[in-house]
């Protein structure tokens, strides 16, 4: 038997990281947890950390970055939620380590630094339609792809509109209808944001131009991403919708083992259906590809004001439309530069929320 993997996981107290954790228990043969990291919920820490024996406990963004460099650390799950996450992702590729990456703003904010010092060895998203994409590139040629085909579910508002969203609350809008999520990505879901950030994500990922990156809204959630190619094929990877098959394909590559999950009974899943996305009720995915194609730091602007706006409507501060509408207003006071480094993206993040505040508050008088 080779040697176990050995893993570090932050944000172990979220959802992503204790399905990481449910993974880990079901291979333990294969994994081993050797740190765990928690922004604030120590009591998970401490049963986690009992369960799994692990030497190596960090409570605090800035804590969590040393964990990242653990010597006898093989593979980091990033599983943090937000922007903190950038600096764990960068000193985590930057100390030559694997990079399991479900912390999307990693590479929203700051993908131009990350990409660098990434190899597709070395950094494999979690994302479970990044990951269905990994897949589906496998043993092909990037000069054959036509286009990535990003599926999405559509919410649990899909086919409501503008007039329909005025008065949503946080509870209707945590509620989405295929997978479990905690609540910021909940509400990014709801919106379309987190299409959209993904969408920022995969033009990093796999070096794929905007116009060759297309949305498609597919209910189900049985497809998780499709790769379109030159000649006309096309491939799509479908599976459950659980996080846990994406968590321990980046876990075990690049072996496949035995499911953590009942897998998917296509004589029961009945019809696979697909539309266009709404740009105009969902504008939050149409301010999404703007950042991303004006690039640079437009990018760090869009997510950061994202996150004040999200927490501002989950406190019943803002509305539910007020979300895009306090996005796209900072992003308007914004002259977007060349990513240079961490502490100018650091920099630009707390001019964004600072701006986003302002914004907010200006709309609650």
């Amino acid at each position: 038997m080779a040697d176990k993997k050995r893993i570090v996981v932050l944000g172990s107290s979220g959802s992503i990281g204790q399905q990481t954790l449910d993974v880990v228990q079901k291979h333990a043969d294969k994994l081993e947890v050797v740190g765990l990291a928690v922004n604030s919920r120590v009591d998970i820490l401490e049963e986690q950390a009992r369960r799994f024996k692990v030497p190596h406990l960090a409570v605090g963004a800035k804590n969590m970055i040393a964990l990242t460099q653990l010597p006898e650390a093989d593979i980091v799950v990033n599983a943090c939620v937000g922007a903190a996450g950038l600096r764990a992702s960068y000193e985590t590729l930057k100390a030559g380590k694997v990079l399991a990456l479900a912390n999307k703003e990693s590479l929203v904010v700051g993908g131009d630094l990350l990409m660098k010092l990434a190899t597709p060895d070395t950094l494999l998203p979690i994302d479970s339609e990044h990951g269905a994409i990994y897949q589906c590139l496998l043993g092909e040629s990037m000069n054959e792809v036509r286009c990535l085909w990003l599926t999405a579910s559509g919410g649990p508002f899909r086919g409501k509109t503008l007039d329909d969203l005025r008065d949503i609350t946080p509870e209707a809008a945590l509620a989405h209808p295929t997978w479990t999520m905690g609540a910021k990505i909940s509400i990014d879901s709801s919106t379309l944001m987190n299409k959209g950030l993904e969408m920022i994500e995969a033009h990093h990922l796999f070096a794929m131009p905007y116009d060759k990156i297309h949305v498609v809204i597919q209910p189900q959630s049985a497809i998780h991403s499709m790769v379109e190619f030159s000649d006309g094929s096309v491939k799509a990877h479908l599976g459950t919708t659980d996080m846990r098959i994406p968590i321990q394909f980046a876990l075990s590559y690049p072996e496949r083992w035995d499911s953590p999950v009942e897998p998917l009974d296509f004589r029961t899943l009945g019809s696979l259906d697909f539309a266009a996305p709404d740009l105009e009720t969902f504008r939050c995915l149409y301010l999404a590809r703007v950042a991303g194609e004006v690039g640079g730091t437009l990018p760090c602007v869009m997510n950061a004001a994202n996150e004040m706006a999200v927490a501002a409507f989950l406190a019943r501060e803002t509305t539910y439309l007020g979300i895009a509408e306090c996005v796209e207003a900072v992003m308007e006071q914004h002259r977007a530069q060349t990513v240079e480094s961490l502490v100018q993206l650091e920099e630009v993040d707390a001019w964004a929320r600072k701006t986003a505040l302002q914004v907010l508050q200006t709309k609650l008088r």
